[in-house]
């Protein structure tokens, strides 16, 4: 089961959430919250899995709250949802090193498969925004990366083949089956490459292997309409 922490300051809005998560049949929310302070504290006490945080809230806005649980819990997912898709919010996001950014205008259907393909080791982008990001934001919202681009040529074949595969929204368990490697090994590619690369997580390592031309075009990264299930994260 996949436990999320749920905050938004809108009730109706975290019921709407609550009623399509439970759907799934594989997804529990544990707690909610109304804002950032208490997002924080719930998640502290309940350890969730994933937490589906809004941008704006009151007292401590969902990109301080997402900072601030990559400080406290790095193992938890943070993914952001808004109604905004205005850049600048994407951008800041994927900056705290959230997970996930997922719209709540989106179909339904986006929401479930985030959840599920983040759970299992993946990084997950509305579909309607994730070429946006990659094609406007790439470039200028992470200035660490145009110096790891710089690097690549330290990886291994086998890390730049995983990358690549990272950079389709490929979960671990996915990317084990195609390469035919245990995924234990996978995950072990995926830690050295963000290290090496200087990247907080999976959704940078993606971007990042867009731009350097590990991605073919006709491949949609960070995003999966019917992402494989497989072992939570790592």
């Amino acid at each position: 089961m996949i436990r999320v922490l749920l905050a938004d300051d809108e009730a109706l809005i975290r019921a709407g959430i609550r009623a399509i998560l439970a759907t799934a049949g594989d997804i529990e929310i544990v707690a909610e919250a109304a804002d950032g302070h208490e997002a924080i504290d719930l998640a502290l006490r309940h350890r969730p899995d994933i937490c589906l945080l809004d941008i704006r809230m009151p007292r401590l806005d969902g990109l301080q709250a997402a900072a601030e649980l990559r400080r406290l819990l790095p193992e938890i997912a943070v993914v952001m949802l808004t109604t905004f898709s205005e850049d600048e919010y994407i951008a800041s996001a994927l900056g705290s090193g959230a997970a996930g950014f997922l719209l709540k205008s989106g179909n339904p259907r986006e929401l479930i498969a985030g959840v599920q393909a983040i759970a299992d080791g993946g990084a997950y982008l509305s579909p309607t925004i994730a070429r946006r990001v990659i094609t406007r934001l790439g470039t200028r919202g992470f200035g660490r990366q145009a110096v790891a681009r710089a690097h690549l040529q330290e990886l291994t074949a086998r890390e730049r083949e995983v990358l690549a595969l990272v950079g389709a929204g490929l979960s671990n368990a996915e990317i084990a089956r195609r390469l035919h490697i245990v995924e234990g090994t996978v995950k072990g590619y995926v830690s050295q490459i963000l290290t090496r690369l200087d990247l907080k997580n999976r959704v940078q390592a993606a971007i990042l292997a867009y731009e350097a031309g590990l991605v073919a075009e006709e491949e949609t990264p960070l995003s999966s309409e019917a992402p494989v299930r497989g072992q939570r994260r790592s």
